[in-house]
């Protein structure tokens, strides 16, 4: 039994002498807020997402499918890796011409293992332009949860203009909500009670998001 399971399981416990269907809490809730804020282009969309993307200090780049992988090599090679946490399903072609050792994703590897690791290489299951976010769910192009929160550098490649939306309600309709969903708006970052800004501390302090073009 899963975490999760155990999870449930005690909140059904908990509820198991309370009446259902007797009152307005068991009514649908209703869905009919707003969708996106006005109807764009497919360009405009990206733009829209490339613009807030940037508004976050991440660090944007647009690329055709045929040079994605010099692109890669060149953003890996720009931040001195040495070594890149690879995910399994990743398209080979984005790693194709590559220097770093690639390393794995592997249940075993520990915590101070993989902060070892100068970068990782992801996918992505959406991104949002409305909010200049990036969804990852654990599929295999993105890999654990873990491998694109400790290495210090994350590039995620996003697939343009098909896995682009305009808002969190069409997100939320392509995501399925039992995987391990990560949104990331930037690079890891907060602030003190001076609001002082620091990055890292929960995450890559550099995100470079390539936009990819099919």
């Amino acid at each position: 039994m899963s975490s999760r399971d155990v999870v449930l399981a005690r909140v059904r416990r908990a509820l198991a002498d309370v009446p259902r269907g007797e009152g307005p809490e068991d009514a649908p809730v209703p869905r009919d807020y707003l969708r996106a804020h006005g109807s764009r282009t497919d360009a405009e969309r990206v733009a829209l997402l490339a613009e807030n993307l940037a508004e976050y200090r991440a660090v944007v780049h647009h690329c055709a499918e045929d040079d994605v992988h010099m692109l890669v090599m060149r953003l890996l090679n720009e931040h001195g890796t040495q070594h890149v946490l690879v995910p399994p399903g990743l398209d080979p072609w984005w790693m194709a011409a590559a220097d770093p050792v690639r390393i794995h994703d592997r249940a075993a590897s520990t915590a101070r293992e993989l902060d070892a690791v100068g970068s990782v290489v992801t996918g992505c299951a959406v991104a949002i332009a409305e909010t200049g976010t990036i969804v990852l769910d654990g599929s295999p192009d993105q890999g654990r949860r873990r491998i694109s929160l400790i290495p210090d550098h994350h590039i995620c490649v996003v697939r343009v203009p098909d896995q682009v939306v305009d808002s969190v309600p069409q997100a939320l309709e392509r995501l399925d909500p039992t995987r391990p969903l990560t949104w990331i708006s930037g690079p890891s970052a907060t602030s003190d009670i001076e609001l002082d800004r620091v990055e890292g501390v929960h995450g890559p302090r550099k995100l470079e998001v390539v936009l990819l073009s099919e």
